[in-house]
């Protein structure tokens, strides 16, 4: 079936200009133009969207508001800013309810990939209400601890810009929003980003205060959710993966960019199990029960309960947000390389083994069950010969170098 995308923009030139633009794109999707957030309101009660594309300033109910009530009204929906302004005040009132945001004038292939790519991203999830939950978060819970630390040193006037990214990169919730963020137009930088303190410093500690102060673009995540689950685990472990994924891919002469996002998919690779947790505690918790009680993995125990799993729950999510490919299909395939279509050596290939070394390797009393090398995956690039220095340097990953 056609896919069914709303455009918002009270002025009708630029409405003209969009139908001509996305002719080509009539046979996949079938498109309804608005010129007011009042009037696409309107349609979304008398019809279902795939997605909504809006303009920022419109008189009456602008940009943000639209997005805001969409959200609430129709959290399934996909929600895009296409504009033309992006000052401090206009960013701060859309970062909650808008997933990605485009500069005007973008071009037909940009505007097309990013819709199509939000769009496709939906396969992974079969569950409509858990597509539902997900395109409606605004943030992920945090290790509050952290947090705490985050918010002190924003207090602070004596604050410096490193401190506050150390912060955040230690925090997988944080990383991804701040980088969802400051890789969006909202902050117009002309080159990715791919790690907090770089985020921090391209944003400037007023805004990055901004944010975390007035705007709440972080959560605490609450402990009293599931008793049982331990945040502070699950946030060593990916740690402990990025920071091995890196090495990995360090050892393996890879490009600077590769080497960075293996640090951060690392770091991200679990980000579904955080979703999960922090809002179907139960389902979650029987799905923990399921795997043990069955000798089943823990991915196969979720996707009986939520028909699907932590990995395509987290990278529908980061996918939404915008971030790299690489990292969402490090995420998305982390357990089982060998079902996506990669024939070199990238972040996924770096995030599963260390997802996989990490496991085996003692280090404390972490309960993870081990997940296997996936061979195939390895023999296929040629690599499997490279896993026993893999294996040495999962001991001390600092002695892969620095990228």
């Amino acid at each position: 079936m056609k896919k069914r995308i709303l455009f918002v923009d009270d002025e009708p030139n630029v409405l003209m200009g969009l139908k001509r633009m996305l002719h080509s794109q009539r046979d996949e999707w079938e498109m309804t133009f608005a010129g007011s957030g009042a009037e696409g309101l309107a349609l979304l009660e008398k019809e279902p969207f795939d997605a909504v594309v809006s303009d920022m300033r419109m008189p009456g109910m602008d940009g943000a508001q639209l997005l805001s009530e969409v959200m609430r009204r129709h959290p399934e929906v996909i929600r895009i800013i296409l504009s033309g302004h992006s000052d401090l005040e206009c960013t701060m009132k859309a970062v909650g309810p808008t997933h990605q945001y485009l500069a005007k004038p973008c071009d037909a292939d940009k505007l097309i990939a990013t819709v199509a790519r939000a769009l496709a991203l939906r396969g992974l999830l079969t569950d409509e209400k858990l597509r539902s939950l997900i395109t409606s978060m605004e943030r992920l819970p945090s290790l509050p601890a952290l947090y705490q630390e985050l918010v002190r040193a924003l207090r602070s006037e004596e604050t410096s810009l490193s401190a506050v990214g150390k912060i955040i990169g230690r925090d997988p919730a944080m990383s991804a929003k701040i980088l969802q963020l400051v890789n969006s137009a909202f902050f117009g930088l002309g080159r990715p980003v791919s790690t907090a303190s770089q985020a921090v410093s391209y944003l400037g500690i007023d805004t990055v205060r901004a944010l975390v102060l007035s705007v709440n673009v972080f959560g605490q995540f609450d402990p009293a959710t599931i008793p049982a689950f331990s945040l502070e685990s699950l946030w060593t472990h990916s740690l402990s993966v990025g920071t091995l994924a890196k090495a990995i891919a360090v050892l393996e002469k890879a490009s600077k960019s590769t080497c960075e996002d293996s640090l951060l998919a690392g770091l991200l690779h679990d980000v579904g199990k955080l979703i999960l947790v922090a809002n179907l505690p139960h389902q979650y918790r029987e799905a923990e029960a399921l795997a043990s009680h069955d000798a089943i993995t823990v991915p196969e125990a979720q996707r009986e309960i939520f028909g699907s799993s932590h990995m395509e729950v987290g990278a529908y999510l980061l996918g939404l947000w915008g971030l790299a490919d690489d990292i969402v299909e490090a995420v998305a395939f982390h357990h089982h390389p060998s079902a996506c279509i990669v024939r070199e050596f990238t972040p996924l290939t770096a995030v599963h083994s260390a997802n996989a070394l990490d496991a085996v390797v003692p280090p404390d009393s972490r309960a993870r069950s081990p997940h296997p090398i996936d061979l195939d995956h390895l023999e296929r690039l040629g690599l499997v010969d490279r896993l026993p220095e893999w294996q040495a340097i999962c001991r001390h990953p600092g002695e892969g170098g620095d990228a």
